[in-house]
């Protein structure tokens, strides 16, 4: 997860042409991914199937369903990797977690309720049980928060934060960095050591293992990427292309 320069970007295609492709799946409408076919990238066991989804879970606006994940990947510059240098998480994409949308609840609280089923709360705001169906592997969590439990279930940043560094968030203001690193778009609550593993993996050398979420894992990568004006590097940009032919 990543971190700026002083650099302008430049807009990688029009305005409007973006905030169509990210309207396709409506505000906060889950698009159901299939995926029909074994994805190019970091193989993994188990059969491809379709990940089922508590009512509303991992909805968040913006996001594509395949054939807009397509488009929008095809418009995407395709650049090298930028050094890394000055990256920071907190200096540049803010702390974990503020509440960017004001509504009273920090943003780990927000994804936890979200993500969850069967959640109960401490306050209006603090989760302190419920249960992931983990998109990433595919197994069922039970998180009760604590000091030595709450790590089970962590709150993955899609595109990492890193890797938005190196792809052309170095050149976006400061407040559009902290809107990034918080959008509900860009974030999904996952099974805590698989999240560890992913490190700032992007596509071209991390897939999530669950062969039935990859799909929608691209499609998501590719909606923050469009949305925040980054770029791909052609690895990736195959990785996801790949992905994507398949669903």
């Amino acid at each position: 997860m990543s971190w700026t320069s002083s650099r302008r970007r430049r807009a990688p295609w029009p305005v409007a042409a973006v905030a169509l492709l990210l309207a396709v799946a409506g505000a906060g409408g889950y698009a159901a991914l299939n995926h029909a076919g074994a994805p190019a990238g970091p193989t993994a066991g188990g059969a491809s199937t379709s990940l089922a989804s508590p009512p509303g879970a991992r909805s968040a606006a913006g996001m594509l369903d395949a054939s807009g994940a397509r488009a929008a990947l095809a418009q995407l510059p395709v650049k090298g990797r930028a050094p890394a240098t000055g990256y920071d998480r907190v200096a540049r994409f803010g702390e974990a977690w503020l509440d960017v949308d004001k509504n009273g609840c920090d943003t780990r609280d927000d994804i936890l309720a979200r993500d969850l089923a069967a959640v109960t709360r401490r306050t209006d705001c603090a989760v302190l049980t419920g249960t992931l169906s983990d998109p990433y592997t595919g197994r069922s969590i039970a998180f009760t928060r604590g000091v030595q439990t709450s790590a089970l279930v962590q709150i993955d940043h899609v595109v990492a934060l890193l890797d938005a560094w190196q792809t052309g968030a170095q050149g976006l203001s400061q407040e559009t960095r902290v809107q990034l690193a918080n959008d509900p778009l860009e974030l999904l609550a996952v099974d805590g050591a698989t999240n560890q593993a992913k490190g700032a993996g992007d596509a071209a050398t991390w897939l999530p293992p669950n062969r039935g979420f990859r799909c929608e894992y691209a499609a998501r990568q590719v909606a923050v990427k469009a949305k925040y004006g980054l770029w791909v590097t052609a690895a990736e940009g195959a990785a996801l292309k790949g992905i994507l032919a398949g669903c």
